[in-house]
């Protein structure tokens, strides 16, 4: 498996910034043969955005599905993914788990001491993003999300005391340069690149995660 972690962005990868919603699900769908489908998006209503579900109270603006078959109609062709988004090009690019990967999904703050601590140890990589929302999102191989908790339980970890989410079958992950209302865009903190297309095991990345998850559960019990 590739262990390069830092590697130069190439006209095969994602850019963060300057590219299109319409670019960016194409190129998931093209280059990491990831199935897309577009969500909800925002809308200028009075001088400030609403999500275009309507709902004043939406708890993730302009950040969700728009219809109740998403997942099935979601997917993995680029020319599917352009017509979808010629259609709704201000909508939120969403990415079902439990295909082609699942993610786990831990605070931002559990996310970063993980990450060095893996980054220490040579652990190999996949794509890590960050929502607005202060979350870290880690891709890894699809069925991790059915394992990730009997493995914390092994590790010595209730799972019940973390703030860890696994994300797999009939989730979804909301995908860069999609924005969750006026906190701002979901961004790569790790973007997909031609050395992380292999995802880990959730089993390389149980150990790390639930310590820092834990060590994060001790501190606000302390407080």
């Amino acid at each position: 498996m590739e262990k390069t972690l830092d590697v130069t962005a190439s006209a095969q990868i994602p850019q963060q910034r300057g590219e299109s919603l319409l670019d960016a699900a194409v190129r998931y769908a093209e280059e990491r043969h990831w199935d897309v489908h577009p969500g909800t998006w925002l809308q200028v209503v009075e001088g400030g955005e609403r999500c275009s579900c309507q709902r004043a109270d939406c708890p993730a603006p302009g950040a969700h599905p728009a219809r109740a078959d998403w997942a099935g109609a979601a997917s993995g062709s680029p020319a599917a993914a352009r017509r979808m988004w010629e259609k709704t090009p201000r909508a939120s690019i969403l990415l079902p788990t439990g295909r082609t990967f699942d993610v786990l999904d831990v605070s931002e703050s559990a996310g970063c001491l993980a990450l060095a601590r893996m980054e220490r140890m040579g652990v190999p990589l996949g794509p890590i993003a960050c929502t607005p929302g202060r979350r870290m999102l880690f891709w890894v191989l699809p069925g991790g999300a059915l394992k990730v908790l009997d493995l914390v339980r092994r590790i010595g970890w209730p799972p019940a005391a973390l703030d860890l989410v696994p994300r797999g079958e009939g989730d979804y992950v909301v995908a860069p340069p999609s924005r969750v209302g006026s906190r701002g865009p979901v961004l790569w903190a790790r973007q997909p690149t031609p050395a992380n297309r292999w995802l880990p095991d959730v089993e390389e990345l149980a150990s790390a995660l639930a310590y820092a998850c834990g060590r994060e559960a001790s501190v606000a019990r302390r407080r």
